[in-house]
């Protein structure tokens, strides 16, 4: 004999529940708990700002830049002051070209392994599923780089300036002007940062580490290496060229001592540069939404 409680009605189950109460999860007209926002550019900074600032990549590559920049910035100086005469009458910031063009390296070396060691491991897989916008993705990543880089590069950049100009200023060299202030420590860390975004474009197309480091150290170099050995006069106009529009020379347009006569002058490198990255941009985003990750 069943019993009086056996016999009454018992409660839906919650994935039964009518319609206006507290439906199963997934099924219609249901709401989660966790607030729900459209995702926008900023998240992908701010993703990508995390991932930089946590590699131990990051903070050896941009640690042996400054140690280059102001380590040979302070050494270059010491040299030219211990000199006679140490400078005669020219600007004490071209001192800085030589850390610069070696710290690029380093530059160079972190804007491929920003992108290109996300295929490697595998992580780009994780980074596509988070965020599928792929074009956000490249943005994101370009945005923190860029101004990493940048931030970096100015304060180094501007401390050897400062450095070189108390050194040296009373030493026969001339006050720089403001133009060349600007020139020497703006500009050129502009120069750097996107030199440093192309080669993360470039290591977003080779998708491959070393293969896009060899690629953008050889472009550094080859121009320069490849001139010293064009002995033929039915040359000279492809060797002039070379000289005049490699990086090297158009590093040191900013410092006012060009290693070539002709060629890029004043901001012009700053506008070459420009133009190279906005094409490899262009050809990284296209590549990145045909190509599987």
């Amino acid at each position: 004999m069943s019993s009086p409680q056996s016999q009454m009605p018992q409660a839906a189950p919650a994935w039964q529940a009518a319609p206006g109460s507290a439906p199963h999860a997934g099924g219609p007209g249901y709401t989660s708990p966790i607030p729900v926002v459209r995702t926008h550019l900023g998240n992908a900074i701010a993703s990508e700002w995390t991932k930089i600032r946590s590699v131990r990549s990051t903070l050896w590559t941009l640690g042996v830049f400054v140690l280059l920049v102001i380590g040979i910035g302070t050494l270059t100086g010491v040299v030219v002051a211990n000199s006679d005469p140490a400078l005669d009458g020219e600007s004490p910031l071209g001192l800085g070209f030589f850390g610069l063009l070696l710290g690029s390296m380093c530059i160079i070396t972190l804007g491929v392994l920003t992108t290109a060691s996300e295929y490697g491991t595998g992580m780009i897989r994780t980074t596509m599923v988070a965020c599928p916008s792929r074009g956000r993705v490249l943005a994101a990543k370009a945005v923190v780089f860029f101004l990493t880089a940048f931030v970096v590069t100015l304060v180094s950049a501007s401390l050897v300036a400062f450095l070189h100009v108390a050194m040296l200023e009373g030493d026969g060299a001339k006050s720089p002007s403001g133009g060349e202030w600007l020139k020497g420590t703006v500009g050129i860390s502009l120069y750097v940062a996107l030199l440093g975004l192309l080669s993360l474009l470039v290591g977003s197309m080779i998708r491959h580490s070393a293969g896009a480091i060899t690629i953008m150290i050889g472009a550094v170099l080859a121009p320069l290496v490849i001139a010293l050995f064009m002995f033929s006069e039915s040359l000279q106009g492809v060797r002039d060229a070379l000289f005049e529009y490699s990086i090297p020379n158009q590093l040191s347009v900013f410092y006012a001592n060009s290693l070539s006569q002709s060629g890029p002058s004043g901001w012009d490198p700053l506008w070459i540069i420009l133009g190279a990255t906005a094409v490899a941009f262009a050809g990284a985003f296209a590549l990145l939404e045909k190509r599987d990750v």
